[in-house]
């Protein structure tokens, strides 16, 4: 708990200076992070990392309901890095726009149209260009968009006030423009193997801290956010060799579809389609709390909502999950690319 408020507390102070402007590296200062990027920079000569392009799955999903003519078809775009373009499987199906697309496309029995505008190597800088271009054609423009970001941000130094607020201001464009928004926050960087101490103790706490700021400011932006860096955390240390790619850097197959599914229930919340109440149910631990401390408490704990209640309280959820439809399945709706 002490840990928690400390983040909570630091967290808000991250996100009150990109409020106004201010910079600032966050939680460890100048030294640390000097430390991390050595050692980042030895990691990624061991763990390789991919130069191959993602595969593309734009397209539409779900066209078995195209029958349903009295509605249009939704709309899903995609933001963010190499995670959210899918770096580092070989199949359109296996990234996690193409299985957020199916499992949307089978809750909303409806067809969905994805389009995915995510860069690899992109830190939260690069939000505003992949914005402008998701918005460009109004007639294109999405139901909800799904972002995930800030590993960049973490191992290329940007000062997390800044990060904050770029991600906060693409947040706030997506919603003045009509659209959902769900971002996913900064992912683990202490799981990445075989990356040591003290740069693995130093990118955890970087992560989380992030996550956590990322948390307020784009809940306070009008989105919500599902944490993946412990949800995939511990999964990944146990069964690296499963959950980790080719180039032991960027997920597997496996390891991204543990991530939609755990940002599916949001997503499909967003667009009032999951079953759940937007209440907190005491007995699965959640709660309206203090939008910091629901930040700092989603960071510690993988897959847990945060989305904006009351100011400045906010309501963390664990949502209940669903497998995935397999894109390709055939007893699935098919899927067109």
């Amino acid at each position: 708990m002490p840990m928690t408020m400390s983040r909570a507390r630091v967290a808000r102070r991250i996100a009150t200076a990109a409020a106004v402007g201010g910079g600032g590296v966050g939680l460890l200062g100048v030294a640390a992070v000097g430390v991390l990027l050595t050692e980042v920079r030895l990691a990624r000569r061991t763990v390789g990392g991919s130069s191959d392009i993602p595969p593309c799955a734009d397209g539409r999903y779900g066209a078995a309901f195209g029958h349903r003519s009295d509605r249009l078809p939704l709309r899903l775009g995609f933001l963010g890095d190499s995670t959210a373009a899918g770096q580092g499987v070989s199949r359109p199906r296996q990234t996690p726009g193409a299985l957020l697309a199916s499992g949307l496309a089978a809750v909303a029995e409806l067809p969905v149209d994805f389009r995915n505008v995510a860069l690899p190597g992109a830190r939260s800088d690069d939000l505003e260009r992949q914005v402008d271009l998701i918005l460009a054609d109004e007639r294109t423009r999405p139901d909800v968009c799904v972002i995930m970001i800030g590993a960049n941000d973490v191992t290329h130094r940007m000062p997390f006030a800044e990060s904050v607020r770029l991600l906060s201001d693409a947040v706030r464009r997506l919603n003045e423009a009509g659209c959902e928004v769900v971002v996913g926050t900064c992912p683990d960087m202490g799981t990445i193997e075989p990356v040591y101490q003290p740069l693995r103790w130093v990118a955890r706490r970087l992560s989380r801290q992030l996550a956590a700021a990322q948390t307020i400011g784009v809940v306070e932006s009008g989105g919500r956010t599902v944490s993946l860096g412990d949800l995939l955390g511990p999964e990944f240390e146990a069964r690296p060799r499963e959950l980790f790619g080719p180039d032991n850097y960027h997920p597997s197959a496996e390891g991204y579809a543990t991530a939609a599914m755990a940002v599916l229930p949001t997503l499909c919340a967003a667009l009032g389609l999951w079953p759940e109440e937007e209440r907190p149910e005491p007995a699965r631990r959640e709660g309206i709390l203090p939008v910091e401390q629901a930040a700092a408490q989603a960071a510690s704990e993988g897959g847990t909502e945060v989305t904006a209640s009351r100011a400045p309280w906010a309501l963390l959820k664990h949502r209940r999950r669903r497998q995935l439809p397999d894109p390709e399945s055939p007893d699935r709706p098919p899927v067109t690319h």
